[in-house]
Formats: structure tokens, C-alpha cells, sequence
């Protein structure tokens, strides 16, 4: 139950170790419709199938110990900025007290590491031996390299990302930024700099990339992967049920319509990319923090445990909270439908009182609250610029006072 209901089946350890065996009988473990792995994920189980448990936890400890780093860096950062910031008087007299001190940001990379280790959601992945703790591991790296400004080992991990799942290349934008940023390149289209520096990184991330995907070819012996792995996520033949938003629309959709409505679902996760990288293209960080979650809530095969990615970054967001309008109801949605996934799962499989239509509904609501929730920080923190930019209490031209409405 746990698996299937919290979990995207196809993803999980049983599925790795049934290629395993079949690679061991000296058949290609993609001839068949079950296993859908990265030939380094199947080869490094080769490995380390005696230990999963250990290497599944051993995972999150590396995301939680590379998101403790990755923050603890850019609080540093963000408090520098903001001493040059005062020192300037850049900020209006009126929203010193919006201003973060270093009381305050002390304890936040404790917390974050915290938020993920302790997630209900992260232990029932580990519990469940989903292959996504890896992914994670992988993408926290890659944030980690990213805000030490290691360009080189930020497009490698970032490139490993890409080749487990395809969705993390629309975390190239917000690493370009960042990396830019720390080098004081411009975000300038006329300058020679920036498209430079765009060439450089690209190099580094394609060169990596096609060197894990040659490697990939050298263990296997064929190109069968590419179909089985890639083809699988883009075009989502396996409609088990899961915790996202494909399945039960495309187990309902006329075929004739099947490509169109999929072209339009997986271009979600990639259509937000531009407008957020323009919007938020002085904060990178909170951009890789909404592109987590639209990669969580987006992507064609979710799990709880990318959810928890994302999770584990709202303690260094905790100064927004004064902003936030619907963070006390998004949080009930939210625990409800965590506590009635399981329960509205035995129902439909194992009592047989209730139907598809029950879970589906309790998913969408779950993804629906995701979406509020993420909406609500984005707002939260457009407000919060606002505010040290023109002043905490906003006056008309007449002297009365203003209600600020994000369009």
C-alpha cells in the first residue's frame, strides 16, 4: 500500500532488483515494460544491493548535510548584501524592521536540515526504498556547487539530475543566475560576458552530460535505454496510480486526443521557467526553490519524497510568514489529504467501497494545495521587495493609505 499510494512504483528498489536479475541472466533489463531505471542506478545497485537500506539513507543524510552547507553559504551571503544595503541607505526608514538579523538566520540551516531528515514525507520514501532519495541527493549536490560557485561541478551534478529525470534542466536557469551573480557578470543580452559565461556552462553541462550518456551505452552494450527511460517519463505509458496529475486524466482521455493534452501536461513543468527566471532574476536561490516545486507537482511519475525537497527550503523563507494569506488552510488541506491517501488506497484496492474516483479527487486537492502554497510564498516574497524598496506603509496621493495587489 505504502508504495503504491505515496510512491511511483516503477521507481522503487523490487523494480531495480528485478533488473538486476534479469541482467544477470544476461537479458537486458529494458527488453521487458517493468524496468525504467538509468543504467548507473541499475549498476551501482550491483554494488550496494546487500546494503540498500543503509545507501537509501545514506542518501538523505547527503541531501540534508549538502542543503545544511548550500544555506549556511547563502545566509552569508544574504546578510553581506544586506550590510552594504544599510551602509548605502537603500532601505526606507520605515521597514528596518523587515530586515533579517543574524540572531535570525542563525538556527536556519539546522532547520532546513531538520525539515528534510524529519519529514514524514522523506522517511516514508526511505521506508518505501524509492530511488528518489538519490535524485535528491544529486539535486542537493548540485545546489550545493551552485552556491559555493563551483561552476564546474554545478553542471556535472546538474547534468547527473538531468539524466536520471529529465525535468532538473529547468534548473539550468536559476544556476546560471546565481553563478553570474557571484562572478558580478551582468544579466545583460548585449554583453559579450553573459552569453560567455551562457557557453561556457553549456559546454560543461552538455560535455558531462554526454559523457554519463556514452558511459551509460558502454555498460549496457545498446541504445535500449534511452527509450525505456526517457520515452517512459515523456510519454506516460504506466498509469498506476500515484500522488500527481496524469494518470487517472490520460486513463480517462480518448486516445485520439492522447498526444495533444500530453504535449500540454508536460509542457507545464517547462512553460513557467522563462517568466520566473525574468521575474526572480536577482534571487536565484527562491527561483530554484519554485522550480523545485513545479518539477514536484508537474513532473509525470511524482513521489512524496520530491515533495520533501522543496519542504525542506520554507525554513529559509520563515521572515515571509507576516506576508503569507492562506498558509493556516493550505497547511490543513494538506495534512488531510497526506492522512486520506492511505486510507482512501485500502478502500479502492483492498475493501472495495470506494472507486478511482475517490483517490483521484484527494490527489488533485493535494496538488491544488501545492500549488496555493508555493503561490502564497511567491507572493509573500514579490511583497517583501515591494516593501524595501518603497516603504513598509504605502500612502496615495492623498495621504490616505494603499493595500498593495500583486498583477
Amino acid at each position: 500500500m505504502l508504495k503504491l499510494s505515496l510512491v511511483t512504483c516503477c521507481f522503487v528498489l523490487s523494480v531495480v532488483i528485478e533488473g538486476l536479475a534479469l541482467l544477470d541472466l544476461g537479458v537486458s533489463p529494458y527488453s521487458g515494460d517493468v524496468f525504467h531505471e538509468t543504467p548507473l542506478i541499475i549498476y551501482l545497485f550491483h554494488f550496494v544491493v546487500d546494503y540498500a537500506e543503509i545507501t537509501f539513507m545514506l542518501a538523505d543524510v547527503i541531501t540534508a548535510v549538502a542543503l545544511y552547507l548550500a544555506v549556511k553559504d547563502y545566509n552569508k551571503q544574504v546578510f553581506r548584501k544586506q550590510k552594504f544595503a544599510l551602509e548605502a541607505d537603500r532601505y526606507p526608514l520605515d521597514c528596518l524592521e523587515l530586515i533579517r538579523s543574524p540572531k535570525e538566520m542563525y538556527y536556519i540551516p539546522l532547520k532546513v536540515a531538520m525539515f528534510y531528515l524529519l519529514n514524514p514525507f522523506t522517511i516514508l520514501s526511505c521506508v518505501a526504498k524509492s530511488t528518489c532519495g538519490l535524485n535528491n541527493a544529486v539535486i542537493a549536490l548540485f545546489i550545493l556547487s551552485t552556491i559555493k560557485g563551483n561552476v564546474l561541478l554545478s553542471a556535472i551534478f546538474l547534468s547527473l539530475a538531468t539524466y536520471q529525470s529529465i525535468y532538473p534542466l529547468t534548473l539550468c536557469a536559476p544556476a546560471l543566475l546565481y553563478l553570474m551573480q557571484r562572478q558580478y557578470i551582468p544579466v545583460n543580452f548585449r554583453r559579450a560576458s553573459f552569453w560567455w559565461f551562457i557557453v561556457q556552462y553549456a559546454f560543461m553541462y552538455l560535455g558531462s552530460l554526454f559523457v554519463i550518456i556514452c558511459l551509460s551505452f558502454f555498460l549496457l552494450g545498446s541504445w535500449d535505454y534511452l527509450p525505456s527511460v526517457y520515452g517512459f517519463i515523456l510519454s506516460v505509458p504506466d498509469l498506476t496510480p500515484n500522488i500527481g496529475l496524469f494518470w487517472y486524466f490520460f486513463a480517462e482521455m480518448f486516445e485520439h486526443f492522447r498526444l495533444f493534452f500530453l504535449c500540454v501536461f508536460q509542457i507545464n513543468v517547462f512553460f513557467y521557467t522563462i517568466p520566473l527566471s525574468i521575474k526572480l532574476k536577482e534571487h536565484p536561490v527562491f527561483l530554484i526553490f519554485m522550480q523545485l516545486a513545479v518539477i514536484s507537482i508537474f513532473k509525470s511519475y511524482p513521489t512524496v519524497g520530491d515533495i520533501a525537497l522543496y519542504l525542506a527550503f520554507l525554513p529559509v523563507w520563515s521572515h515571509l510568514h507576516r506576508f503569507l494569506r492562506n498558509i493556516f488552510l493550505v497547511s490543513c488541506v494538506l495534512l488531510a489529504c497526506s492522512a486520506l491517501f492511505p486510507v482512501l488506497w485500502h478502500l479502492w484496492i483492498y475493501a472495495g467501497s470506494a472507486n478511482s474516483n475517490f483517490y483521484y479527487a484527494i490527489t488533485l486537492l493535494f496538488n491544488v494545495a501545492q500549488i496555493l502554497l508555493v503561490s502564497d510564498y511567491f507572493y509573500a516574497f514579490l511583497r517583501r521587495e515591494h516593501h524595501l524598496t518603497y516603504g513598509l506603509y504605502l500612502k496615495r496621493k492623498d495621504g490616505s493609505e494603499a493595500t498593495l495587489v500583486l498583477k
